[in-house]
């Protein structure tokens, strides 16, 4: 229950993705459009950017609205960014753990949000604790359903799994443990985004001059968004954008570039 955004491409300063547009997730955090569960993203936000030459990204993190905070704007106007990862939040439960709970996640050069909710947390996912270390569980950077579906994520990674495979078992995992979970992830590791779009809205801009943003919602009214189909799982790169379905397990899975429009050069 959040809005989250992600972007590569050619380097901008965070607030031309984020606080600039006129229906960004710095607005969305009071006003989503086509926000479908709750309608405040009050409970904390959190963006996590790549700085040039260095693969591990930074993050800046807050227990409370985006709007409260009189630092993000200064910092969003200067710092650059050719890929970054962002949510406000809106919690399925409140609770402790302030900033730790707000994505984005982190571990090595990767960047995580889950979007939506886990029905019957946390009992509902008790069974799969088993399939992580015990160090995975004890290192559980917060008491929420999106960070063991994180931990779910990232042990798949560590085990060698690439994006695309990590997210989409994940997700058929847990929703076969949860029905009725909503499970929209996205991950980067800060040349690439991989989303799943289970549950609720996702759409994906291929900009022009460059760059892809995957995000909850549109940030404007460029005619040229596309909105994922549910039960997707999308693969995006600064040029490209690849939908696959996703099936229960032991069907066939199809593969599709998706159309994208011309970009055009920037004026």
């Amino acid at each position: 229950m959040c809005r989250h955004v992600a972007y590569v491409g050619p380097a901008e300063p965070l607030g031309e993705l984020l606080v600039k547009p006129p229906h960004g997730l710095y607005r969305q955090s009071w006003a989503p459009r086509r926000q479908r569960y709750g309608t405040v993203n009050a409970d904390g936000f959190g963006v996590g950017w790549y700085a040039e030459g260095d693969p591990v990204p930074a993050r800046y993190r807050r227990a409370g609205p985006v709007w409260a905070d009189l630092s993000f704007a200064d910092l969003s106007r200067v710092v650059r960014t050719r890929a970054l990862l962002a949510a406000v939040r809106d919690a399925t439960l409140s609770g402790a753990d302030a900033e730790a709970a707000a994505a984005p996640f982190a571990a090595g050069t990767w960047l995580f949000s889950h979007n939506g909710a886990v029905p019957g947390w946390p009992g509902s996912l008790a069974p799969l604790v088993a399939s992580l270390s015990a160090g995975d569980v004890l290192s559980l950077e917060a008491r929420n359903d999106s960070a063991f579906v994180w931990a779910l994520v990232l042990a798949r990674l560590r085990a060698g799994d690439e994006e695309g495979q990590a997210l989409a078992d994940t997700v058929l995992e847990v929703a076969a443990a949860a029905p009725g979970a909503r499970l929209n992830l996205l991950l980067t590791g800060g040349d690439t985004v991989t989303a799943t779009a289970w549950g609720d809205t996702l759409w994906y801009l291929a900009r022009a001059g460059g760059g892809t943003v995957v995000a909850s919602e549109p940030y404007d009214d460029d005619p040229h968004w596309r909105e994922v189909p549910d039960r997707t799982l999308l693969a995006a790169s600064r040029t490209d954008v690849l939908l696959t379905p996703l099936k229960e397990p032991g069907d066939a899975l199809t593969s599709a570039v998706a159309p994208a429009p011309p970009r055009e050069p920037l004026t």
